[in-house]
């Protein structure tokens, strides 16, 4: 009789289980946020902005185009260009429960689906960025950019994290 084939199925359960572990234990930690201070990763996305075009923006401004107040996150950096006819702006927040992050994203598609209708007749170029707008959700961290450098913009963010 041939006990190896057993062994061999055995020994083949037990790797697959181990494999599956490992896989389990990277997807955590390359798709969670990060644990790295809110302004760490503010001062490298910033770093980063076009502040040429882009200003900082108060609270009561986010406040304003977001609906939703800046004292209840961690942390938020909202930069918009000074002209009304852009529709040009970086936003990054750090929430500060898990169940923050959906009223979050769900202010940005209310936000972008407000200035489409704002530049649709007249801006055709301005409702074409927000066509690209990216969005980045990170564990606790949120990012949004609307912009020709949005890319760049995400790709900063997440390196940042």
């Amino acid at each position: 009789m041939n006990t190896e084939k057993p062994k061999i199925a055995y020994i083949m359960k037990y790797v697959t289980f181990g494999l599956i572990i490992v896989f389990v234990v990277l997807l955590m930690i390359f798709m969670s946020g990060s644990n790295k201070p809110f302004e760490e990763v503010e001062s490298q996305v910033e770093a980063s902005l076009n502040t040429e075009e882009l200003t900082r923006q108060e609270d009561s401004m986010f406040k304003r185009n977001f609906g939703l107040n800046a004292a209840d996150y961690s942390g938020v950096m909202y930069y918009t260009t000074g002209a009304s006819m852009s529709a040009d702006e970086v936003l990054l927040i750090r929430v500060k429960s898990d169940d923050q992050v959906q009223a979050v994203t769900d202010a940005i598609e209310a936000r972008i689906a407000s200035r489409k209708n704002d530049f649709e007749g007249y801006a055709p170029e301005e409702a074409k960025l927000l066509e690209g707008a990216v969005q980045s959700v990170r564990g606790r961290y949120i990012f949004y950019a609307v912009s020709p450098d949005a890319e760049k913009y995400l790709e900063v963010f997440g390196g940042s994290l």
